[in-house]
Order: C-alpha cells, then structure tokens, then sequence
C-alpha cells in the first residue's frame, strides 16, 4: 500500500540509477503482464489495508480507547512505510526477488498478527508493545512494496513517469478501498479476526509469490526460484496449520482472560459477548463481559441496578424508557413496579437480547424480563432513535444504562446533544437517570457528565454506591471476592427538567436490598464534597472525556 504522506508532485524517476533497465522476458504480452502487476498491486493493497484495520480493531478491543489505538497504529504504520520505502532503494537492483521475499512477509507478519496480539494480551496482559511492533513491521514492508513494483512495471513497458505513479495509484487506492469494505462487512463478521487475518495472509502469499515465480520467473536463477518456492510453502503451511488450530487456540486463549467456566463466547456484529459461570446453580455466579470489559458481575449486580433505577422511579413511572441495559437487569427493577404500564428497551446489540432472553442464568438473572409483555425491544443506536419520530413519545423516566463515557464508542452517549434529546423525551416532571463512570478513581470523567447534564437545560442531583451504599451487605452468595471485598464504585446522577429531583424511594417499593432514602441521601452528600467545579460539558465537536 502507498505512503499516503508523501508530498504530491514528487515523482520516482524514469531510469533510477543502479536498476536494470533492460525489458522483462515475459511468459506474456507487455500489455497482458503489465494488468498481472497492477492487479498484483490491488490485491496487496487490499491486503495492506485489511492488516492496517485488524490491528486498529485489536488495538481498540483488547486495550481500550479507538481514538488512541487507532492515532497510534496509523502514525507508526505511516512513519514505517516511509522508512520501508527507502529500505527498499537496496533491493531495486533485484526487484522481482525483493518483491517476492516481500510479500511472503508481510503474509507472516499480517496473517499471524491477531493471533499474536491475543495471544500477548491473554498470557503476558499486555498487548500495546505487540501492537506497536507489528504496527511498524507491517508498515516497513508495505512501504517497500511500491518502489519495487514501479521498477517492475517500467521494465514491462517503459513509460513516463508520471503515467506509471498514476496507474500505480489508482490501482492502489481501488484495492484499499475493497480491503476496506472486506474488513467489516465480511471478514470479521463470517470469518472473525483470527481466520480473517489468517485468509488474508494467505491470499497476500499466493499473489505476491505467483506474480513473481511465474511473471518474472527468467528473472530469477534456479537457487532463488527454489528458495523462494521453500519460503512460500512454509509461509502457507504455516498459516494453513493456525487457521486449523484457530479454534483451539481461541478456547485456550479464553480460558487463559476469562477463567475456566467460559460458556458462551459469540461475535456479533457489534462485538464480542462472553458469558462465564456454571450451566447451574446460582445466577449469581455469572459474569457478562462485553468486548473484554466485565459488564455485570452476578454477585453484586443489583447494588448497581437498584441505585441506578428506584430513585428514578418516585413519582410518575408509567412509561418507562431504558437507554442500554439489553442484558434485561434494570429493565428487571423497573417491572417490579406493578403500575408500570410499558417499558422501551433501545439496545444497538441485538445478540446481547437474544442472550438475555435464551440463557437461563442470564435469564434467571434479569427476572425473566423479556417474558413480560410490558416490555418492548428496539435494536438501535440510542442517539439515533432519540432523533427519530418514536422518541416523540413522553416518558416518565428514561434510564440511561451505558458503558463509562471514557469508553470511545460511547462518548456521543453522554454529550450535550445526547441530553438534550433525552430531555425532550421526558413528561412534565419526568426523571432521567444515568450511569455516570466511577467517582472515586475518575472524579473528573464523573463530573464532566454532571456538567453535561446541566448544560442540556437539567438539574441535576449527584450519588455514588462508592459511600454510604457500600456499608449495605452484598448478599450470602457472592462467588467473587470476600465478604469484606472493596465494594464498586459507581457514579450516579439523576436529572429533571424543573427542579433538582429528591433521592429517595418510595415506601411502597418492593424489598430492596442496595438501596434506601437515607442511605442514598447521605451518599448524594458525600458526592457533594467531592465537586469539581467549572468543567466545561461535553459535545459533540469537543468531547471531553478521556
């Protein structure tokens, strides 16, 4: 793939001194072998491309943080391609050979890539040097790629040199585009990111070495034609005999992150859901994890959905809108509200529903939720559907059950624009509660959701589960930790339009084990102490979470 860097109007010249100029013999026409090597040069872009976009899906999934994952593997693996291109001035007097020696490469590095990655993250836990490494590994040989196909394509037919960049560019560019395309909408969802880079290294080996062993053979002596056909065997076999293994090595590796008891681990095409704890037994026993992110712990869950709901719930309640929440938890606590007459669950996943309704500890879990026919499911992106005409529905209360804000994906989910949205779905003296990141450990990120809050045109009454709510008991049957483990810190705020709205729960509510009008009051008051004042909100040309 092109050193898309480099300054526009700086052209290669026709005859760089050193490389042989004599034509090619070829097995074919000029014109015929010219269309093999810009066709060579589409399939390695899209090759290219495909590692480029695997290493930034691994880079966010295993670490965290799409924006700096992904600055980080594009600013390495354009500085390498740089380099690598001038790396390559060394090879132009053996192109063909280069080329080929190349390419087989950059099908090991590219092919094996995710298994590496995983692989660091899962034994070592630690996957950002790995990433950077391969990152200018894979940038190196893409860049050496296309001064050794322009000496190539000039010993076809000689050409001006503006003519031959074009072309070169052209078919560059139209085979990222579909290596783009691939990545997403084929590869990663039909094959997953360890076959899928897999395929494509062996796709990258095939064409690389076929155009040069066939093409180019008369260029080669009989020792480099054998070795390279050595070096492109075991380059195959190799990624052949991983992508067998592919399967058994992802069930070690997940044992290796998750623990002993995985029991679902699917991909949607949203991301990665796993599911560990025993087929039987308490619920409580289960952890969810979401893209390698531990979302809910069975053992302490309610602490977290008890406050994040009843104190919403006082006062008007009857229609009810959870933002999130698709494992069916605090839609649970909302339907333990007999006058609660309809509840709208927006989740973008539609795989964490469908586990949520078929798992039976997840199911026993969450109450059976999705069995209440007061409960409907729209698989959508919040922000979208607020936007759209069935927002114009009020609600009463709007639970807003997100990932942290610092996560990326999530951040337009706790903008300025987002509140806004929400704001205009409430009733008159209607309540919107929101997860807001831990207080204790991002007092920052906590407090930046706040200020958000209130520049939506809300008033808002802050809460942590990481004060007095941590001195109410966790239950017998926790299976993680100790009696007297350090409880979670979650951060809370709930909003309205009108007035700052009281914490408390009603007396009528059904026996909560988290959560009580004292103990939440006294925690909004510990909040209170902890105020950073002046934060500027979050919107969506300027978020502001880290």
């Amino acid at each position: 793939m092109i050193d898309r860097s480099a300054p526009r109007g700086v052209l290669p010249a026709a005859e760089p001194r050193g490389v042989q100029t004599v034509p090619a013999a070829l097995p074919v026409q000029p014109r015929t072998g010219r269309l093999l090597v810009l066709a060579t040069v589409f399939v390695c872009a899209a090759c290219g491309l495909v590692y480029e976009l695997e290493l930034l899906a691994l880079g966010s999934y295993l670490i965290g943080d799409s924006v700096t994952q992904a600055s980080v593997v594009l600013s390495v693996m354009v500085f390498a391609m740089g380099v690598g291109s001038l790396l390559a001035k060394r090879l132009r007097t053996r192109p063909a050979f280069g080329f080929a020696v190349i390419e087989a490469g950059l099908a090991l590095l590219g092919g094996f890539s995710a298994m590496a990655l995983y692989a660091s993250f899962a034994w070592l836990g630690e996957s950002r040097p790995a990433l950077v490494a391969f990152s200018f590994a894979i940038g190196v040989l893409i860049g050496a790629e296309i001064p050794l196909l322009m000496v190539l394509i000039q010993r076809i037919r000689r050409q001006d040199a503006g003519g031959a960049v074009a072309d070169l560019f052209a078919a560059d560019y139209v085979g990222a585009l579909v290596g783009g395309l691939a990545f997403p909408f084929l590869l990663l969802p039909v094959l997953g990111q360890l076959t899928g880079a897999m395929l494509t290294g062996t796709v990258n080996a095939v064409v690389g070495g076929g155009l040069v062993l066939w093409l180019f053979r008369r260029d080669l002596s009989r020792r480099c034609r054998l070795l390279l056909l050595a070096v492109n065997a075991a380059v195959l076999a190799g990624l052949a005999c991983a992508t067998l293994l592919a399967d058994d090595f992802e069930r070690v590796a997940r044992t290796a992150v998750y623990g002993e008891e995985v029991r679902v681990a699917v991909q949607t095409g949203v991301q990665e859901l796993v599911l560990t704890g025993p087929s039987s037994g308490s619920p409580r026993s289960l952890d969810l994890y979401l893209d390698g992110r531990l979302r809910v712990s069975g053992y302490d869950e309610y602490r977290y959905h008890e406050a994040l709901v009843h104190p919403a719930m006082t006062g008007p309640h009857a229609r009810v809108l959870v933002l999130g929440g698709g494992d069916g938890l605090a839609a649970r606590e909302v339907l333990r509200y007999p006058d609660v007459a309809a509840v709208t669950v927006v989740d973008l996943d539609p795989g964490v529903v469908r586990l949520a309704r078929t798992d039976p500890m997840l199911s026993a879990l969450n109450g059976r939720a999705y069995e209440d026919p007061r409960l409907a499911v729209v698989s959508q992106d919040a922000f979208r559907w607020l936007r759209g005409p069935a927002a114009r529905d009020r609600f009463d209360v709007i639970v807003s059950d997100l990932p942290d804000p610092g996560i990326t994906p999530s951040t337009k989910l706790y903008s300025e624009e987002f509140y806004g949205l929400a704001a205009r779905a409430l009733t008159p003296g209607g309540r919107i509660a929101v997860h807001a990141g831990p207080l204790t450990t991002r007092p920052r990120t906590y407090w930046t959701v706040e200020s958000t809050l209130r520049a939506a045109g809300l008033r808002t009454t802050p809460y942590s589960t990481g004060g007095r709510l941590s001195g109410f008991a966790a239950g017998p049957d926790r299976t993680l930790g100790t009696a007297d483990a350090p409880p979670q810190d979650w951060g809370f705020v709930l909003a309205a339009r009108d007035r700052a709205p009281e914490l408390r729960v009603d007396r009528d509510t059904p026996a909560l084990r988290a959560v009580s009008t004292r103990g939440l009051q006294e925690a909004a008051r510990d909040a209170a102490r902890t105020r950073l004042s002046g934060l500027p909100p979050s919107t969506l040309p300027h978020p502001r979470y880290s």
